[in-house]
């Protein structure tokens, strides 16, 4: 296990350090599987509130308005505890930092679950947020790690799988539970399901190496000086920003719009999150040989399929997959971003990964609020969609950027392998 400070490098465009393509692909160890297994908790906590809104709004005595707070407190929670969190434990253990978020975690439902207060809730969501954001940073540095430069963004991909996965099942599952037991009862089950992942992360999380701890926070903040890594934040922003602000509102897209039965929207939903899974494992796997032509190859199907959506959503057939491929191309590329995140922050991997967290978050956050104006705009039901060309177009900025980057640093490292081989003759 190498120190926190150590850098992860991840192989550039044009120079793969996969393994050849007659050698089969390495297996990825456990523990990737273990940090996927708490991102699907993580990511199932954050949107399973959105199924129990009435319920949670008649028990409460709040009116559902209200009751979606719950949601966005969760949000905030992310963007500010992602980052902070993570800087508060620089000094501790990556192993005991992931049992101490997930015991939090457990707390946090577990308050949810008993208090008949709301403004408790409001302030449980918060804090389960805070160790949400903290396990998931440290979650990404621990999977890279353990797969090794060749197969991070493999690794990462699988972790936020787990995240997208959620959407497919953990939500849909835990609203179903949740109507049939009572709103309380999917937060006993996630309490109860981290405390037994805190086992899981005991045995399989090996300890960190001696002279891990010395690592100052002047170190971890001057990665911000790389205009790369700030790149790489701005597309991690636009992209889900773009993708979620048309999400978040198209059930009266496809409704109104596209004339699908609101019976039908659920199945819409459960084919973007498949999408969202599949885009996920396999920006995961290109990225590790290609990682800036996988993400700029995304943006710009995201883009094109946002647009694709603003023109087209009156056909129900054309709707239902563009929605499908949205999630397959809009979400996609998000493992690589993270790696290429944790790559540009050199001695500060951990921050970086926090800072993407909440860059996401962010994006999602602003997206969704300007995508909600419009609504009640001329633009109608398309304004989202309109909103989310907008913004995704700005990832095809940032990830071209990126690209130009890295050839220019490419060939300048040919032309200096050429000099100096010219000289030794």
């Amino acid at each position: 296990m190498t120190t926190r400070g150590a850098t992860l490098h991840a192989p550039a465009d044009g120079v793969s350090t996969a393994a050849p393509a007659t050698s089969p692909r390495p297996r990825l160890p456990l523990v990737v599987y273990v940090m996927a297994l708490g991102t699907f908790l993580m990511g199932t906590t954050e949107f399973v509130v959105a199924g129990l809104l009435p319920e949670i709004s008649g028990d409460l005595g709040v009116s559902v308005a209200q009751a979606g707070l719950t949601i966005t407190v969760f949000a905030i929670g992310m963007i500010i505890g992602a980052p902070v969190m993570s800087m508060l434990t620089l000094r501790m253990p990556r192993r005991l930092t992931l049992m101490l978020a997930l015991g939090v975690y457990a707390v946090g439902h577990v308050i949810v679950a008993v208090s008949s207060s709301f403004t408790l809730v409001l302030a449980a969501r918060f804090l389960t947020a805070l160790a949400t954001g903290a396990f998931w940073a440290v979650a990404n540095v621990v999977a890279a790690r353990a797969a090794g430069p060749a197969a991070a963004s493999r690794a990462l991909g699988l972790v936020g799988a787990g995240g997208m996965l959620a959407n497919v099942i953990g939500v849909p599952v835990g609203a179903y539970a949740g109507q049939l037991m009572g709103w309380r009862g999917p937060f006993w089950a996630l309490a109860v399901l981290a405390l037994a992942s805190v086992a899981l992360i005991a045995r399989t999380v090996a300890h960190d190496a001696p002279g891990q701890q010395a690592v100052s926070l002047r170190s971890e903040l001057t990665a911000l000086r790389s205009g790369r890594l700030r790149l790489t934040l701005a597309a991690c922003a636009t992209t889900t920003g773009g993708v979620l602000a048309t999400y978040s509102y198209i059930s009266p897209l496809l409704t109104d719009r596209a004339g699908i039965s609101s019976a039908l929207v659920p199945l819409v939903l459960v084919g973007f999150g498949v999408g969202a899974l599949s885009g996920s494992l396999v920006g995961g796997r290109l990225g590790d040989a290609r990682p800036h032509l996988t993400t700029l190859t995304a943006a710009v199907g995201a883009t094109v399929l946002l647009l694709a959506l603003t023109l087209f959503a009156g056909y129900a057939a054309a709707a239902i997959a563009l929605v499908t491929l949205l999630g397959f191309f809009g979400l996609g590329a998000n493992p690589v971003l993270i790696s290429l995140a944790v790559r540009y922050a050199g001695q500060a991997p951990t921050l970086a990964s926090a800072l993407t967290v909440s860059a996401f978050n962010l994006g999602t956050a602003v997206g969704s609020w300007i995508a909600g104006i419009t609504l009640t705009s001329a633009l109608g039901t398309t304004g989202p969609a309109l909103v989310g060309t907008v913004i995704a177009a700005l990832t095809v900025i940032s990830t071209t950027a990126l690209a130009l980057i890295q050839r220019r640093r490419s060939r300048a490292s040919v032309r200096d392998a050429r000099y100096a081989g010219q000289q030794q003759i």
